[in-house]
């Protein structure tokens, strides 16, 4: 089975994920992933309230699926 059905499998349609979910997804350490953001090659987050940052579920498989599952920590059962 690949990794990318099995991502598909438990990451949401919809929604919002919140930073320990994304990096459940995307395994890559926090200062990377804000990184990535401020480079603009990992989607911006959405504030949800002055204290929430979130992601958009449907931007996360996106942008997984643009990596071809083959990202940090992705190809990895």
């Amino acid at each position: 089975m690949s990794t990318t059905i099995s991502i598909h499998a438990i990451l949401p349609e919809t929604g919002f994920l919140r930073q320990p979910q994304v990096l459940t997804f995307v395994p890559i350490s926090k200062s990377t992933l804000w990184r990535r953001v401020l480079a603009g090659t990992f989607p911006e987050p959405v504030k949800l309230s002055p204290r929430v940052t979130a992601w958009r579920a449907e931007d996360i498989r996106n942008w997984i699926n643009e990596q071809d599952g083959s990202g940090p920590g992705l190809n990895q059962a």
